[in-house]
């Protein structure tokens, strides 16, 4: 940022970078808990670069070839912390004689509801951001149905009520990483169903195919040398 326009309006974009660089902060420990909560409420107060610029003044810049900049992926693991934090997007969902869904990359808030009457919804969680550690989704589900989707590692209780209807919870439920955020399903289904899954994101899938890609390469190569030796 800029020392020479020093009031000049700071953007959203800009914002969002210094907030990226403070979850960032806090995954490599440079900051607790709380002075990253402290410093993420300034990030959203700020008006100006000179605002902006103290927030991140004591911890180093984030290169293009270091950890913290490469995707997470790459790094071997979700780096759930820097995808906890801002606001929530939409905080309702409703399908009645039809269907809502919310997918990509969005801001899932702290409280949802979802209502589907004689319709359906779509909540997927696998590239979204959670504003709080904790996201309880109310669901009623009469004569329709909400499916959910959520990431490994994502921790799901469910502990809604069905009557001629059902909440389900997600097969194969591994065991949740500590650093993700953690998923609440309650409410009613009447003649209705809301279900849960658990998926990899789509780019967690492409680099699975890449790697399984990899190895039969190197298995194919590896012969090839044993047939020559």
């Amino acid at each position: 940022m800029s020392e020479e326009l020093p009031e000049l309006r700071a953007s959203d974009a800009d914002r969002e970078k210094v907030a990226e660089r403070l979850r960032d902060a806090m995954a490599e420990g440079r900051l607790d808990m709380d002075e990253f909560g402290e410093r993420l409420d300034a990030v959203y107060r700020t008006r100006t670069y000179a605002e902006l610029e103290p927030l991140t003044r004591d911890l180093p810049s984030t290169g293009a070839g270091s950890p913290a900049a490469r995707p997470a992926a790459e790094r071997g693991g979700e780096n759930w912390p820097a995808r906890i934090g801002g606001t929530g997007d939409s905080r309702w969902g409703i399908g009645v004689l039809s269907g809502f869904q919310h997918t990509g990359r969005w801001t899932v808030p702290a409280r949802f509801k979802a209502l589907a009457f004689w319709g359906g919804g779509q909540l997927d969680l696998r590239e979204a951001r959670f504003e709080s550690r904790e996201t309880v989704i109310d669901c009623w589900a009469v004569m329709g149905g909400v499916n959910i989707v959520v990431p490994p590692g994502v921790q799901v209780d469910v502990r809604g009520i069905g009557i001629m209807g059902g909440f389900g919870r997600p097969a194969g439920d591994d065991t949740p990483d500590p650093d993700a955020p953690r998923v609440v399903v309650r409410g009613f289904a009447f003649w209705g169903g809301v279900g849960t899954e658990r998926k990899p994101a789509r780019a967690q899938r492409r680099l699975e195919k890449e790697r399984r890609r990899g190895e039969v390469g190197e298995g194919d190569a590896e012969g090839g040398r044993k047939e020559l030796g």
